[in-house]
């Protein structure tokens, strides 16, 4: 007997989505959900490939990724959870994150916070974005203070969101702490972030340099420290975009044609304020250390030197007032 073939019928609504339910059951058996491992290699892979961050260190785009996971997740990153599924609403939120990173958002932006010395601080738009190479300032800055006597005073200029000067008032707690930035904005972040740590020894007012500060610390100042805008004018436009959109312009750059207008006037007043033997210190880019040191030594600031971090990569630049 011949087999007739006839026309598949038409499906009905209800026939559809059963075969529509059908298929999606099976391609979900067929593509099994990605583990958290899997997720960070795919953000490593788009990360290493943007043109909007500074590829400084050839991990960074695993750093990044593995950051943004366990913020994502709210915990520390171990084997045995990196071996688990990311369920959809996890998934989602840090596809959109590593997007962010992709078009060269820095990490504590992304992420609103960032731990600065063991010191868990905000950070939002508008503020310079703290950077790990100025805790190595934070520490010389802390051993400088543990050498001096009696009340002790510290200033930190050009504070941004205060982590150079919420580590010092963390660290030497008898110590009176001031952070002073041009910026409003950015001194109210550091007050937010001292209240949040509760830091009750450290204070933070806005004003053009100096001028911030109460009169009666004139000559009663045992330590400088200053992150200062030292990009030239000239060349913010070579700067990664991570750093040129996303940063505000007077946290980059103070116009000057070498980069260190600001040291200068620092330099300048440091002996109306610093008590005798009074310490300046200053975090500046490797290539600019022996033009800030000229500097130091111009203003008739005394022992000034270099000091290097575990990189070996010169850091910080400091001088004293006599004594």
């Amino acid at each position: 007997m011949r087999r007739v073939l006839e026309a598949p019928a038409e499906l009905g609504p209800r026939e559809h989505a059963a075969r529509t339910r059908g298929a999606s059951a099976y391609h979900a058996r067929a593509m099994p959900a990605k583990t958290v491992t899997e997720h960070i290699d795919k953000a490593i892979r788009k990360i290493d490939k943007s043109k909007n961050i500074d590829h400084w260190d050839r991990n960074l785009g695993r750093y990044d990724a593995e950051e943004l996971m366990a913020e994502v997740l709210g915990r520390k990153l171990t084997p045995k959870l990196c071996d688990t599924v990311l369920d959809a609403s996890a998934k989602k939120r840090y596809a959109t994150m590593v997007e962010r990173r992709v078009n060269g958002e820095p990490i504590p932006r992304i992420m609103g916070h960032y731990t600065f010395r063991g010191l868990d601080m905000l950070v939002k738009e508008g503020v310079f974005v703290p950077r790990a190479s100025s805790e190595f300032l934070a520490a010389e800055a802390v051993k400088a203070m543990r050498w001096r006597r009696g009340h002790r005073v510290a200033v930190d200029v050009a504070t941004g969101a205060g982590p150079v000067a919420l580590a010092i008032a963390n660290e030497v707690r008898s110590a009176e702490v001031w952070g002073i930035d041009i910026s409003a904005e950015a001194t109210a972040l550091g007050r937010e972030n001292a209240r949040r740590l509760e830091l009750r020894n450290i204070q933070f007012r806005s004003g053009d340099m100096l001028a911030a500060l109460p009169r009666r610390l004139r000559g009663e100042i045992d330590l400088f420290t200053i992150h200062p805008p030292y990009v030239l004018h000239t060349e913010l436009n070579t700067l990664p975009r991570e750093i040129r959109k996303f940063e505000p312009l007077q946290s980059l750059t103070d116009n000057s044609d070498d980069g260190l207008g600001l040291v200068r006037r620092l330099a300048a007043d440091a002996h109306a304020w610093l008590k005798p033997g009074g310490v300046l210190l200053v975090e500046v880019g490797t290539y600019l250390s022996r033009r800030t040191q000229s500097v130091l030594r111009a203003a008739h600031l005394v022992e000034v030197t270099w000091a290097k971090d575990s990189l070996g990569v010169t850091r910080v630049v400091s001088g004293r007032t006599p004594r």
